[in-house]
Parts: structure tokens; sequence; C-alpha cells
């Protein structure tokens, strides 16, 4: 195989990483930069295909994004109906006598102040 020789001037910054990666690989700095060349055309003449990669983590992340959505109406219902049967009792317990409007009130109320709490908005 012939070679041809080329000339390449680097900033110091590169010079200094290429220095320090062959001393850490036990070679020489024309080595490792045969190498970085080498890899960066290998890494341009055949870039990855990205392109599906995005499609498939958009497809999860809408997914995903979707069911949370309903995970976290499932989860604010849930806490809806705890305060509700807490209410009930409470008002069973102290001899009830409060209408469903005067409940609905309370319930609320309740709701209000654990959605406050749980989101840190106390």
């Amino acid at each position: 195989m012939k070679h041809v020789q080329y000339t390449v001037r680097v900033p110091m910054a590169l010079d200094k990483a290429i220095r320090k990666l062959a001393e850490q690989k036990g070679t020489t700095p024309y080595a490792v930069l045969k190498a970085c060349v080498k890899a960066g055309i290998n890494a341009k003449s055949s870039p990855p295909q990205t392109e599906i990669d995005l499609r498939e983590i958009v497809s999860e992340v809408a997914i995903t994004s979707a069911r949370l959505a309903d995970l976290e109406r499932m989860i604010d219902r849930t806490l809806f109906t705890a305060c509700a049967a807490y209410c009930y009792a409470r008002s069973a317990a102290m001899g009830g006598g409060k209408t469903d409007e005067i409940l609905l009130g309370e319930i609320n109320r309740a709701y209000d102040r654990q959605k406050a709490l749980a989101t840190g908005r106390s």
C-alpha cells in the first residue's frame, strides 16, 4: 500500500489532547492522529441511523406521556374519593344531619388542602 504524507496544523489545545492520549495509550502522537483521522472518516462516511432511533424515542415518550396523564387523573380521582369517604365518615360519626351540599363543600375543601399539600403549594 502506498502512503501519502499530509502536513496538518492543529491548535495547541488539540496538540495537548493528542499528546495526552498518546501517552495514555503508550504510542506516538502521530499514531494517535492517524487513528483519529481514520475514526473521523469512518464516522463521516457512515453516520449512525439516528432518525429511526429518534422516531422510536418520540413514540415512546408520547406513549409514556399519555399513560402518565391517565395515571394523574386516576390518582386525582382516588384523592377525591378518599376525601369524600373521610368527610362522610366524619359526618356520620358526629351524628350526621348534614346535607349533601354541605358535605360536598367540605369534601372540596379537604380535596383542595390535600392537593395543595401534595403539590407543595400549601
